[in-house]
């Protein structure tokens, strides 16, 4: 998989994705435009995205109805580390959904594919050419 990133101006950056384009920006308060969100809010939107497709899957495949149902991702960040230090992830179950479901319901929403990267990270290689 390769990802082109681009520069279009003032403090946006540009991900060219899957024959996407994905601009993140700067708020304004640091210069940039607010055009889009900023890459470390991209990230986490990445992590609840990433649940919220297993956690829909998991209802699909079981005929259980989606209809509101809602992850809220709360990110408690430290400042004298300037890191985050946990994320939360609060899953609102929809109407009916069946008791017997919840944890395993947990346990997929766990599969995260964002999620499982960070807990065993890859290598990062940064490189120059010319």
């Amino acid at each position: 998989m390769e990802i082109r990133i681009g520069f279009p101006g003032n403090k946006r950056v540009s991900a060219a994705v899957g024959g996407h384009v994905l601009v993140t920006d700067q708020p304004k308060e640091a210069g940039g435009d607010g055009a889009g969100p900023a890459p470390f809010d991209l990230f986490l939107a990445s992590l609840g995205t990433c649940a919220g497709i297993f956690a829909l899957s998991f209802c699909r495949k079981r005929d259980i109805s989606t209809e509101g149902l809602e992850l809220l991702e709360t990110v408690d960040w430290d400042e004298a580390a300037h890191r985050v230090w946990r994320v939360t992830l609060d899953i609102k179950l929809p109407a009916g959904f069946p008791e017997t479901y919840r944890d395993a319901l947990v346990q997929a929403v766990n599969l995260c594919t964002v999620k499982k990267h960070l807990m065993d990270p890859p290598a990062f290689v940064v490189k120059t050419r010319a």
